[in-house]
C-alpha cells in the first residue's frame, strides 16, 4: 500500500525519482526500493516524503482510518512497527558511536595529562637564548596552558556524557 501510494503520489506530482530523490536529499535507488517494496522509509522520512508531497502522512500509508478495513490497520501498523524498529536501531547506532567517541577522547586527554606529568615540560630546559628553540618554547608552552586549562572541562563533559549514553539495562 505504502509502495503504490509514494509511486502514484509521485507521479501526479509529476515528479520522477531523481527529483524526489533530490528534494529528500536520498539517492534516486531508495525511491526505487521504496516503490518496489524492497525497503521501507522511517518515520522522519514519511513526514518528509508527506511534505514534499503536500500530502498527510495518513494518505501515504493508506488513506482515512474510518473507511479502511481491519485489514489495512493490521498492515499499516505492522509497516509502522518495522519503521519504528528502524528507528530505534539507528537512534541506538549513533548513542553507542557518540558513547565510543566519548571514551576516547577521556582516555586521549588522560594519556596527554600523564604524558606532560612525567616528562615535566622538557622545554623548560632549554637554552632559549639560540631564536629557534625560544620560538618553540613559546609555543610548546601556550599549547600546554591552554591545555591544561581547557582539558579538565572537556574531560568532566567527556565523562558525563559517557554516563548519559551508556546502555540503560
Amino acid at each position: 500500500m505504502l509502495k503504490e501510494n509514494i509511486k502514484s503520489i509521485r507521479k501526479s506530482k509529476g515528479l520522477s525519482q531523481e527529483e524526489l530523490a533530490i528534494k529528500l536529499n536520498v539517492v534516486r535507488q531508495t525511491i526505487s526500493k521504496w516503490e518496489q517494496g524492497l525497503s521501507v522509509p522511517d518515520s522522519e522520512m514519511l513526514v518528509s516524503i508527506s511534505e514534499v508531497f503536500e500530502t498527510p502522512v495518513s494518505t501515504l500509508l493508506g488513506e482515512n482510518i474510518s473507511e479502511s478495513k481491519v485489514d489495512d490497520l493490521k498492515a499499516i501498523s505492522e509497516k509502522l512497527e518495522i519503521i519504528n524498529l528502524q528507528l530505534l536501531k539507528r537512534n541506538n547506532a549513533k548513542r553507542k558511536m557518540i558513547h565510543w567517541i566519548l571514551i576516547l577522547l577521556s582516555a586521549i586527554i588522560m594519556i596527554i595529562f600523564i604524558s606532560l606529568f612525567l616528562l615535566n615540560a622538557p622545554y623548560f630546559n632549554w637554552d632559549y637564548n639560540k631564536p629557534e628553540n625560544a620560538i618553540l618554547g613559546v609555543a610548546f608552552h601556550s599549547c600546554e596552558w591552554l591545555f591544561v586549562r581547557i582539558a579538565p572541562i572537556i574531560l568532566i563533559v567527556s565523562i558525563v556524557g559517557i554516563v548519559l549514553t551508556r546502555k540503560k539495562v
